[in-house]
């Protein structure tokens, strides 16, 4: 295990991303419910709430009270702390669909150490719905073992969800390579953010795409994945990790004969 770690502090280190998750929840929730916060905007244009700057300072207080000498990347206050362990947050994934009042949005806890994605948390506080894994230990959503589908041939049982893919429609390969998985396959969606990783953990839907993101959306979705034994990369194969903007993830089979598509 990574520094030395060994199943029980991965299982420590779960249980503590679970409070973090609490600690955010106990914030969001309410607030949405209520449609009771102030909106400001970046200057990437996108909005951010006084609920995700309140859920990630307590997600902060939880993981930092716990391992004070780790790092923290979250995605309203930046990175803090030098260290080989890092925790990769983001209190609202998906604050337009907060500020719209539907329910399109999670908070996302993931602890990478050394570079790989160990411990994840995918709350959904306003679905009741917590998608989780450690490595090497399964994936789990709300405490039920979850398992991706067996389907390995593009055909009309297949499903495809597509996430954000501005800069996928802009470069023709991909799009056309796109264009041919729609003619081969059953039924395409787009239900975007936490959604369809959990619907693709659980054998519901069959491949997820997108090419605008970032690694704070995705990381702990990542491990829950492939822990339900799944492939997880970018478009263009290459693995997960800080500097990550796309996603390519399905069942084995499925995700290698996409891939051989998107990485011409």
């Amino acid at each position: 295990m990574r520094r030395g770690w060994n199943s029980d502090d991965l299982d420590r280190a779960m249980a503590v991303a679970q409070r973090a998750a609490d600690a955010a929840a106990a914030i969001v929730k309410p607030r949405y419910a209520a449609q009771d916060f102030s909106i400001t905007t970046k200057d990437d244009l996108t909005p951010v709430t006084d609920a995700d700057r309140d859920a990630e300072t307590a997600i902060r207080e939880v993981l930092l009270n716990a391992y004070p000498d780790h790092a923290v990347f979250g995605e309203e206050a930046g990175r803090s702390g030098d260290s080989e362990f890092l925790w990769l947050v983001d209190p609202i994934d998906g604050t337009k669909s907060f500020v719209r009042g539907y329910p399109f949005f999670s908070t996302q806890i993931a602890l990478m150490i050394e570079g790989e994605i160990v411990v994840g948390v995918s709350d959904a506080c306003a679905y009741d719905e917590r998608a989780s894994a450690v490595r090497g230990g399964g994936a789990f959503l709300n405490g039920k073992p979850i398992r991706v589908s067996n389907v390995d041939v593009f055909d009309h049982r297949v499903a495809i969800s597509t996430g954000n893919i501005r800069s996928l429609a802009a470069d023709a390969t991909r799009w056309q390579a796109l264009s041919e998985l729609i003619q081969r396959v059953g039924r395409v969606r787009g239900y975007g953010d936490f959604v369809h990783y959990h619907l693709l953990a659980r054998g519901a839907i069959d491949l997820v795409i997108e090419s605008d993101l970032n690694i704070l959306d995705v990381a702990a979705l990542s491990v829950i994945v492939e822990e339900a034994g799944g492939a997880f990369t970018q478009l263009d194969g290459s693995p997960v990790g800080l500097e990550m903007r796309s996603v390519l993830a399905g069942p084995a089979g499925l995700h290698a004969q996409a891939l051989k598509l998107f990485s011409q």
